[in-house]
């Protein structure tokens, strides 16, 4: 590499360690080394335009927004009913509708923090009540929230898709089976948890099934709504956000009528400073992209891997260790926006499915959000209960990120629980 090749990497990297936000950092990363190249300076600014210029980029704010707005219109309380009526009387039953819950409602927001909050502030004081141990509580809810980014819609697989050329709607598909096998890896440990520590459990009763049921119908629609829009051919994953707005307003001003005009400016509020926070990385990554091409970064980082080995399972294997490491002091998206346009070649090279590529890295990264020293679902979980971030990375954190490391190699060994359903779409 030349002397402005390693200042790409080194701008950005030493404002990142000088504690410089990783927004920042990306802009100058683009911006320091493009003084040394003699360029026009207003091709590089016109790239933080070009960034976000995209129609399918407007998925991600309205996404976002109906996230908020059915978290506040009381939609986490009765999808927690629901799966607290399903599972509830089981061993660790409580903490299996923590996680069942986390999914239905990642199915929702497509968001790891916002799955957290919504889901944390409901279940963690059941889990106390319960007897489950405080500690155990909060990584409970810390782990759940990863399932946000993974099951669809995913505002990760989003950004990704539109890097990598890849259908949006497929990789939603494609999110699915990993997510649900996730989940049930972690039930199964809470099932294990509340056998040893937990020996009282609330009784099953059948007639709160389908009363909690009713009450939840429109909150388990919206995954079908969205996902049965885009493969109906109604709209696209960009309609189908806006759709989903809509339809998150429907629900609650009309139909659940928790939804006032203060709550609905927040939610607004809230949707700005995330959708805006997340354009800006995709906007600044774009340019330092740009950069890193104009000086031909991606090939010659494909050249060293590709001496290192030049089949496709070890390179999955060195590229899931890469995200791991990234995922611990790099927000996803960031990370997706500076590893897809290095890492894609040589995906295409070795004849890897770009779709398995995303759905990997993205479950992946999406680890990210409880490693320290990022880790925002540690401080989202810790917000709940005034604890420290120390007080949430204990034993059983670790165990269940372990697990969470074991499910992403197990969807690398076996791509078929990623393609499958996806592949199962495409000949429909």
């Amino acid at each position: 590499m030349d002397i402005v090749s390693v200042l790409v990497f080194a701008v950005f990297f030493g404002g990142v360690l000088l504690g410089i936000p990783i927004i920042y950092s990306l802009a100058l990363g683009a911006l320091v080394p493009a003084l040394f190249i003699n360029m026009n300076m207003i091709a590089v600014i016109q790239k933080f335009f070009v960034g976000v210029d995209l129609f399918a980029f407007m998925a991600i704010p309205l996404f976002i927004f109906c996230g908020n707005l059915l978290e506040k219109s009381g939609v986490s309380r009765r999808l927690c009913d629901f799966v607290s009526a399903l599972v509830g009387w089981m061993p660790g039953g409580v903490a299996i509708v923590t996680f069942v819950s986390c999914m239905f409602f990642g199915a929702i927001s497509g968001s790891a923090t916002a799955t957290v909050l919504a889901i944390g502030s409901i279940m963690v004081p059941i889990l106390l009540d319960n007897k489950y141990d405080e500690r155990f509580a909060l990584a409970t809810v810390a782990i759940g929230g990863i399932l946000g980014p993974i099951i669809p819609p995913s505002i990760p697989m989003v950004v990704y898709g539109m890097n990598a050329g890849v259908d949006i709607g497929y990789l939603f598909v494609g999110g699915i089976v990993p997510g649900i096998i996730m989940t049930i890896l972690f039930s199964i440990y809470a099932y294990y948890y509340g056998v040893k520590h937990v020996p009282e459990r609330r009784p099953f009763v059948l007639k709160d099934i389908p009363k909690t049921f009713v009450s939840a119908i429109w909150g388990l629609l919206m995954p079908l709504i969205i996902l049965g829009g885009i493969y109906g051919g109604f709209f696209t994953p960009t309609e189908a956000a806006a759709v989903a707005s809509v339809y998150g307003i429907i629900v609650g001003f009309i139909i659940y009528r928790e939804l006032n005009l203060k709550k609905f400016y927040t939610s607004l509020k809230e949707s700005v400073n995330s959708s805006a926070m997340i354009m800006f990385i995709v906007a600044a990554a774009t340019a330092y992209g740009f950069i890193m091409t104009r000086q031909q970064i991606p090939n010659q980082i494909a050249d060293i891997i590709l001496s290192i080995t030049s089949s496709p399972l070890p390179f999955l294997m060195l590229a899931i260790v890469l995200f791991l490491i990234l995922g611990t002091f790099m927000e996803t998206c960031t990370a997706i926006l500076i590893a897809t346009p290095m890492l894609l070649p040589i995906v295409n090279l070795l004849n890897i499915d770009p779709l398995l590529f995303g759905v990997i890295m993205v479950v992946s990264l999406a680890i990210g959000f409880v490693t320290p020293p990022l880790g925002l679902n540690l401080y989202v979980a810790a917000g709940l209960r005034n604890r420290s971030v120390d007080f949430v990375f204990n034993k059983h954190l670790f165990l269940l990120i372990t697990i969470a490391i074991v499910c992403v190699f197990v969807i690398t060994f076996v791509p078929s629980l990623i393609t499958w359903l996806p592949d199962l779409v495409i000949s429909k």
